[in-house]
Order: C-alpha cells, then structure tokens, then sequence
C-alpha cells in the first residue's frame, strides 16, 4: 500500500525521483538531510557527476580523494496538510515577510511552490521549497562557547530570575558577533512592524559561515507575537514564540555583549521570572514527548 510522503519517517532518492511532479528526476540525485525534522523533509540536491566522484574518487598528484558531494540546492517538503490553498499561501507569505527584513545576507533564501500531489487519498496541495544550501557550524544561543571561540558562557536568561536581574553579559568578538548584532536589530525590527519571529530555538537554525556571516536556515516555523498571558504554542505543542524570544535575547547578550534596553518592551514582557518558569515546563513537556514517540517507533521498527 503506497503511504503518504508526509508520513514518511524518511525519504530516498527513489521516494523522490517517482513524485508526479518531478518533471527531470535524472537531473539531480536526491540524498536525506541529516536535518530532516519534525515539519519538513529536506533532501539535498546533488550533481550526479559529484556523487560520482564522491564513490569512486580521482586522483590528483599520485593521490586519491573522494570530495563529499555538495548540494546545489536543498529540497524542503512539508509534512502539514492544509485544509485549503489560502491556508498554504499564507505559509508562504509568513516565508517572504522574515526574506524582506532579513533580507539574502541573514537568509538562506528559498523559492516557496505549491504543487498537486497525487496522494493515496487522491490530489492534495504540497507545500515545497527550493532553499540557498549553506555551509556552515551551527550557532546555539544557549551555548555560543561552542563556536568561534567566544567566551564561555552557558546562562540561560531565564535562569537568573528574568530579564531585569540577568548577570553581566559576555561579550563575543569579531565578524561574526558583529553578523549577529545585524541580525538580532533586524529581528527586532520585524518584530515591532510585522509582529512575526522566526524559530530561532532550534540547536541548528543558526548556521555561522566560514566567511563569518549568520544566516537563518529554517524557516518553518514562523510565529506571531502574541501579547497574552496564555503561551502560545504551535501545531507540535512547542512554545516557539517564547523560546525564539529568549534565543534572541542570549544572541544579544552572550554572543554580542550588549546589555539589553530594559524598557524593550519584548524582553520586559516575555521573560518574567514566573514566564519563564512556565515556558520551561512546556519545553520539557514537549521534549518528554519526543523522546516517548522516537522509542516507540524504535520499538515498532
């Protein structure tokens, strides 16, 4: 019985060469992203002559190399079912509101598509993306000392008793504390005039460039600023609203060193102590449930 490519715990290359609306499917060899998660499949885009070389090799001056093959593009499939196709632009428009503030240099920018898929449940619309393929370490705002050789610092902000009475922060150095003092401004921006943030909690959301640059990789999972006492969650139970606040709020002191203005009225707001307390609970919560559903399928495997 055929199964549902949005149900899939993993795609090969044959899953997706033999999808009806690959019209050329020798043209690129489609291998699994290791960041294959929760809301998307994402598949590289390979050359067939890289993948070549990546097996059999070449040899240059008396040496033989077998150079990994990059992709040209990543291939990004959504899991979610919509119940409409103005429910699936309306994806797609949050996508283009964090490209127009974040712009190509904080963005690894993707081509949005929407396609007829022939599902064993008859024509469905598919969510799909063309994304930019970014090289880099990931940034993860709650250990910065991991990468670049910042200085070590694993505080959480919401560990010192909220906002107001956070130690002072460390300062980062270099290009790219000065990308993510760019990018944390932007962030701000859009926040006050679209009411939008990124997911920025993810361990790799972040990607840091060998050139020193900081672009935002997943675009998934973009929440709306919500001034409520209830903590927003999404569609998986995560809070991404509060934790991509936080994020950016670590990126801003721990790898920037900047001390944060205590009337932003974001921070002031969403990381209270007794805030914080909650959204943490959650996240644990949600995590419990992750680690209970992957032992599951381990055991039904």
């Amino acid at each position: 019985m055929q199964i549902d490519i949005r149900e899939k715990t993993s795609l090969t290359h044959e899953d997706v060469a033999d999808l009806n609306f690959i019209r050329d499917p020798a043209r690129f060899v489609f291998r699994r992203h290791f960041r294959s998660g929760l809301r998307s499949h994402i598949m590289e885009l390979l050359d067939p002559e890289d993948t070549r070389r990546e097996k059999e090799g070449y040899v240059a001056e008396g040496i033989r190399w077998f150079p990994r093959a990059a992709p040209r593009k990543m291939l990004r499939i959504f899991r979610t079912r919509f119940s409409s196709r103005d429910q699936a632009l309306e994806e797609i428009r949050r996508v283009k509101i964090v490209e127009g503030y974040l712009g190509a240099d904080f963005l690894a920018v993707s081509e949005e598509f929407l396609v007829q898929y022939d599902s064993p449940r008859g024509p469905d619309i598919l969510l799909c993306g063309l994304q930019e393929y970014v090289q880099g370490e990931p940034l993860d705002p709650w250990r910065p000392a991991l990468f670049a050789g910042l200085p070590c610092t694993t505080a959480c902000a919401c560990g010192h008793g909220g906002l107001m009475s956070d130690a002072p922060a460390a300062s980062g150095s270099g290009r790219l504390a000065a990308a993510v003092a760019v990018f944390v401004e932007k962030v701000k921006v859009m926040m006050r005039e679209a009411g939008v943030i990124p997911d920025l909690a993810g361990i790799r959301n972040l990607l840091a460039t060998p050139t020193g640059k900081l672009k935002l990789v997943d675009i998934n999972n973009i929440s709306r600023i919500a001034f409520s006492r209830d903590i927003c969650m999404d569609d998986k139970g995560y809070p991404v609203c509060d934790k991509s606040v936080e994020a950016l709020y670590l990126l801003e002191t721990k790898v920037v060193g900047k001390i944060p203005d205590p009337n932003d009225e974001v921070y002031a707001y969403f990381l209270t102590p007794d805030r914080c307390r909650r959204v943490e609970e959650i996240h644990r919560r949600f995590h419990r449930r992750l680690t209970a559903g992957a032992a599951l399928r381990g055991i039904s495997a």
